[in-house]
């Protein structure tokens, strides 16, 4: 397969690096993680509790894009977890400095859930802001319902992936989430996160990207990209080099049961594949996909 030529290629590199000594260990700086994908990896506080993340990001909204508005709209997917608490735990981590997000939209093959969401129109990017406004972040309407009740939110991560790269008016929807920072003044309001397949551009959120409105770029190293070739780092000098003003983040998997052909041991990452990711100035730190595969291989936290 593409990914394991791509990965033997990429450890020749680093084998011949690691030969002559010139490389050492280096620290991955800001952790995010994807939360809500199992109902055995735990509960959001104790994600947090661990002390490994910085930022988690609950996953996901699945079903939005639909006419007419309405609760019957939009659907939250979190794998079997009760709703029940987890706005006391996004509280829990926000004390303790921690970003809780909340994704958007999700990969294509996890339960078809490519299929259920979409942007097609401005007026479904208005809705799904206000929705996004008034359910998670900080607003409230009438007859909108809060899934985790008082808790705000942080801000929304687009990981969008449908099916051919269809855009969307994912550009609509960032600026109107963003339109938001005006009232807060100073103090932190909506963060706009993208998690993108790792080929640059990503045809799904250039639009949104080019808005300059992100935060931080998540890049995949996952997901059977075969026109990723990162044995030459091509793909993540582009995406650096296309978004200044982003972070971006190396985004891997946390076990090869998540994608074998993709997972990097942990020596490969933290002596090879961080030495030449830290050469870009906007460098952020590590995407974890996710919570559930790394409370089973312990690749990032210890518990």
């Amino acid at each position: 397969m593409a990914f394991r030529r791509r990965s033997c290629s990429l450890l020749l590199v680093l084998l011949s690096l690691l030969a002559v000594g010139s490389l050492a260990a280096t620290g991955p700086g800001d952790i995010a993680v994807f939360w809500g994908r199992n109902k055995d990896e735990g509960t959001l506080r104790e994600a947090c509790d661990t002390g490994a993340y910085t930022t988690v990001i609950i996953s996901f909204l699945t079903g939005f894009g639909g006419h007419g508005g309405g609760a019957n709209s939009y659907s939250l997917d979190l794998s079997g977890h009760p709703l029940a608490g987890v706005g006391n735990d996004i509280k829990h981590c926000q004390s303790k400095g921690i970003l809780v997000l909340l994704s958007i939209g999700g990969p294509a093959a996890a339960g078809g859930a490519g299929a259920n969401y979409s942007l097609p129109t401005a007026r479904s990017a208005a809705e799904l802001a206000g929705h996004l406004w008034d359910a998670y972040l900080g607003g409230s309407r009438p007859g909108v319902p809060r899934p985790f009740g008082d808790a705000a939110l942080d801000g929304v991560d687009f990981y969008i992936d449908q099916p051919g790269g269809t855009a969307g008016h994912y550009d609509e929807l960032a600026r109107r989430l963003s339109a938001h920072n005006r009232s807060y003044r100073g103090r932190p309001g909506v963060t706009l996160t993208a998690t993108v397949r790792c080929a640059f551009p990503d045809p799904d959120l250039a639009a949104a990207l080019a808005t300059g409105l992100f935060a931080r770029v998540h890049v995949r190293l996952y997901g059977g990209d075969l026109r990723c070739e990162w044995g030459q780092f091509d793909s993540w000098n582009r995406w650096a080099a296309a978004y200044p003003g982003s972070r971006v983040f190396v985004g891997v998997v946390a076990a090869p049961e998540a994608d074998r052909d993709a997972y990097l041991f942990q020596k490969d990452l933290y002596y090879g594949i961080l030495q030449f990711a830290q050469k870009v100035p906007n460098y952020g730190g590590l995407m974890i996909w996710d919570r559930y595969y790394d409370k089973i291989n312990h690749y990032i936290s210890s518990s």
